[in-house]
């Protein structure tokens, strides 16, 4: 695994982002490794976890290549080149099913450590 992915899985349940998935996207992309999805409380909770996860990276020498997702928005995209990293709300993250249109890749659930 490597250290971004890590510093990603890691914040984002510090700030208790919910139901965290790792897809491993490096046999079908040219441009990132992983995708890590999680389920914010709300359109607030979703501004705050990318907004941290912004400042972590940042900390730790990595660059963010784009972010997508307005102060209103449902979902929130972090790009971080290896990882790119998609914030939702619960009804937007079952409207989109990014899981379901990658569930021919490898998806790992992130275990926890607030549970």
């Amino acid at each position: 695994m490597s250290e971004l992915l890590h510093l990603v899985q890691k914040t984002l349940d510090d700030k208790l982002a919910m139901n965290i998935v790792t897809i491993d996207m490096q046999a079908v992309s040219p441009f990132t490794d992983y995708f890590v999805i999680c389920t914010a409380k709300n359109i607030r909770h979703a501004q705050s976890l990318a907004e941290f996860l912004e400042q972590e990276a940042a900390k730790n020498g990595y660059d963010v290549r784009i972010r997508e997702g307005e102060k209103e928005s449902t979902w929130v995209l972090i790009d971080l080149n290896e990882v790119v990293v998609h914030i939702f709300t619960e009804e937007t993250r079952k409207m989109y099913r990014l899981e379901a249109l990658w569930a021919d890749q490898p998806q790992e659930p992130y275990v926890s450590g607030n549970e």
